[in-house]
């Protein structure tokens, strides 16, 4: 049985990660929060020392550590610009670390970490659980086994929606969260990265505070891509069922259906990790680089090949 702690206990996933501890037979023995609305902790973790303040949670940790018993992952949940610091934190501990998406924001942050890993001999692992996901890893396998220099025709759409609250949470800052490109869509540029190969072209069409939109030319595809967090983008057909969430991958014009499947990949993240087989540093460059290149561009407008739902009305800021 392993010793976990965990970075970000009040934030949307912690849950997920709590599960996984506890499904994969281990312990969270401590979790850290500034906010205190973690009554969930008690539908898995009830006896775990709980902090708001990081000077007594690290306190708390170093006397784990002298006491003989140290935590020994530090799984983190917290908001995304704070990734990097508490990865070090955990790795400086002298534990390994499990870390939500994105891994980091910049990827020099990623250079720095490899440094911190050789210094202190832990590991860093990020979740990447659309790699686990059984229909993924299929059109994986059917694309390994066609000619290299096949090309594919690609649409990307995943429509997020969320409320005003998000403009005025650290989500809708782009210092803070990395905008909508990284915030909601790093895994799906991860797994087009890990299938299709390369990025050789990356052009961005629209980029602003509720969608983005853009088009990638990969070693084996080509992909026109929409995300949204503004529920107006949706399509009708998912509005007239009342529905908010929207994922579509479509390859030739046929749809890659991956919907369903979800609900125990942190665990398996988590088993795959504890087993010595998860995604480290170098897994998670690729998408990193690409979210970056992302944020930096401006959007050319509706040009060249873009996605069709690149047409819909753009809308306002609602605070601005």
């Amino acid at each position: 049985m392993k010793n976990f702690a965990l970075i970000g206990a009040a934030g949307y996933i912690a849950p997920k990660h709590m599960k996984a501890i506890k499904e994969t037979g281990n312990q969270m023995v401590a979790a850290f929060d500034k906010f205190d609305s973690v009554g969930v902790m008690d539908s898995y973790f009830p006896k775990a020392s709980f902090f708001t303040e990081f000077e007594r949670f690290d306190r708390h940790m170093e006397k784990l550590k002298r006491e003989g018993d140290p935590v020994d992952y530090v799984s983190v949940c917290s908001p995304n610009y704070l990734h990097d610091s508490h990865i070090r934190f955990g790795l400086r501990l002298g534990a390994d670390v499990i870390c939500e998406k994105p891994l980091v924001l910049n990827p020099w942050n990623m250079d720095g970490l490899e440094s911190v890993e050789k210094e202190t001999g832990s590991k860093v692992f990020n979740i990447l659980q659309l790699r686990l996901h059984p229909a993924i890893l299929e059109l994986r396998r059917k694309v390994m086994a066609e000619p290299s220099d096949k090309i594919h025709d690609i649409d990307l759409t995943y429509i997020s929606s969320r409320g005003n609250w998000y403009y005025t949470s650290w989500k809708g800052d782009e210092s803070k969260s990395g905008g909508i490109a990284t915030n909601i869509g790093i895994h799906f540029f991860d797994m087009l990265v890990w299938i299709f190969g390369k990025v050789k072209t990356n052009i961005v069409h629209i980029q602003n505070h509720d969608r983005a939109s853009g088009f990638l030319d990969l070693e084996r595809a080509r992909v026109r891509w929409f995300l949204s967090i503004n529920q107006e983008t949706l399509p009708e057909s998912v509005l007239s069922k009342g529905k908010t969430i929207y994922r579509s991958l479509t390859i030739e014009g046929n749809e890659i259906e991956f919907s369903e499947g979800f609900v125990d990949l942190h665990t398996q993240s988590y088993s795959e990790i504890l087993e010595g087989k998860g995604f480290g540093l170098e897994a998670a460059r690729s998408s990193v680089e690409l979210v970056h290149d992302i944020r930096l561009q401006k959007g050319v407008g509706l040009v060249g090949d873009y996605h069709p739902f690149s047409k819909k009305p753009l809308a306002d800021h609602p605070f601005l």
